[in-house]
Order: C-alpha cells, then structure tokens, then sequence
C-alpha cells in the first residue's frame, strides 16, 4: 500500500473513532458495572460497545484486513504472524480512568503494516481531542471540532526536562529512572501525569520530551500513539534504542519502552 492508500482511510477511521467515543460517553453519563478479567483488569459496558462498533465498521471498510482489539478473542500467534497488515484497537485504553471519571481516556485505532504503525487515531471523547496521523502525512492535533493543527516534537531544553508519566501506574524504577535524570541534568524533571496514550500524544506535540513506561504494556496500548508519534518527528523505542515493533513475537506484551523526541538516549538512565 502507498502513503495514499494509507491516507484515504484517515476520513473514515475518524469517524469510526468518534463514533465509539459518543457509544462511550453514553455509558459514562450512567451508573455503569465493572468486572474483572482475567489479568484483573478492569472491563465495562462501554468497553464492549467501543469494541463492537470500531470492529464492525472497519470490516465494512476494509474486510479484506483482519483486526486485533483487545477485548477480541485470543488470535493464535500461528495465524496472526502471518499477516503483514491489520487494525490493532484500543477500544477504551485507560479503563482505570475511565472508572475514575477524570476523563483522560481515548479510543485507539491503528493500521500496522509490516510490524510499523503507518495510520493512527487517538481520540479522547470527553475532552473533545483529537490526534491523527498516517505515513509520511504528518501528525495532526484537533480540539472541539476546530481546524486542525501539524504537530511536531520540541527541541529538548536540558534546563527543563519534561516527563509524561502514567497516572494510575507508579513503579520504582521509573523514580530511579527521574532521580538519575536529575543526577545528569542537576535540575529536577517536570512530571505530567496523565492517562491513557495522551502521554505519547504530549512528546508528539512538544509538551514533553519523553514518557517512559517501564511495567507491562500491550501493542494495542501503543500503537495509534506510535503512528503519531512518528510523524511527529519522534519515536519509541525499547530498552536497546530500537524501535517498537508490532506482531514480530508469540506474546502481545509489549517491552519496556520511551515514547521520545529523539534529542536524548533516555534507556541510558534506567
């Protein structure tokens, strides 16, 4: 597929994005339930609704592609390594917030090809943002329906670093990883948390210059953001420097990661 093939389906996967939001916010305004999966996890009504709408809708736009979501059935490995592109979906990526209410969740929707994110869409609905992007198309911020502005990474300031942190998962090695940081720069980093993949979205947008995650993630947690990311002039890579890939293993997990402007080797502070 060509950089248009890949942009015609950004009209369309936006609205499928912002339709899932408005199924979402539907079960946001109620006295919803929450259970628990497997993992313990928490799972909601609008999780489902999310999955069921963003599914459906891109198998009558693209039925020849498969798709991932997270609330689908296990897709054996055998099967899935096999394909070279397909959606991979966050129907509701921060369910935790979600259930907090504090709005810092976003429905995600990537196409990968070839194990790299080449279309995302992050959309949170409660705030009305919007994130998009497709291969070599550049990144795109939208705030309440207004026009949409290019987005692109900041140049780092030594004097201020920025980090994008997780608002519901706290480790101790993302404090060693600060506390060292601080040793380097001999000035304490600035820490955004926030939900969701909105950290990827504030490196992609130049408010921060890196979100480390260094507990358990899945593909699907990353990849919309990534495509974003990218095309804004960063990217994420593992605990070796390399970039994220998608598919390439048995399991989904994702490994350690920094979501990056590039200006700095963060892996060196773990």
């Amino acid at each position: 597929m060509s950089q248009q093939d890949y942009q015609q389906y950004l009209e369309p996967v936006i609205a499928i994005a912002k339709a899932a939001g408005e199924a979402i916010m539907e079960v946001y305004s109620t006295d919803f339930s929450v259970i628990k999966k497997e993992d313990n996890s928490p799972l909601t009504q609008a999780d489902v609704a999310a999955h069921n709408i963003i599914v459906n809708a891109l198998k009558q736009l693209t039925p020849d592609i498969p798709s991932i979501s997270e609330e689908s059935e296990d897709i054996l490995p055998g099967i899935r390594n096999q394909w070279r592109r397909y959606w991979l979906i966050d129907p509701l990526d921060g369910t935790r917030e979600f259930v907090k209410r504090n709005g810092e969740f976003t429905v995600n929707i990537a196409l990968i090809d070839n194990h790299s994110p080449v279309l995302g869409v992050v959309y949170a609905p409660v705030k009305e943002l919007l994130y998009f992007a497709s291969y070599q198309s550049g990144a795109y911020k939208q705030l309440n329906g207004h026009e949409s502005e290019k987005i692109s990474i900041k140049k780092f300031d030594a004097c201020k670093p920025i980090i994008a942190g997780s608002r519901s998962h706290q480790e101790q090695n993302l404090f060693d990883f600060i506390q060292n940081i601080q040793m380097k720069f001999g000035v304490a980093p600035e820490i955004i948390s926030i939900g969701s993949s909105l950290k990827i979205c504030l490196v992609a947008d130049g408010t921060a210059d890196v979100y480390p995650r260094l507990g358990p993630t899945f593909e699907w947690d990353t990849a919309a953001g990534h495509c974003v990311l990218n095309e804004a002039g960063g990217n994420i890579v593992n605990e070796q420097g390399l970039p994220l890939l998608y598919n390439n293993k048995p399991s989904l997990l994702n490994p350690f990661f920094f979501a990056t402007n590039g200006a700095v080797q963060w892996e060196k502070f773990l």
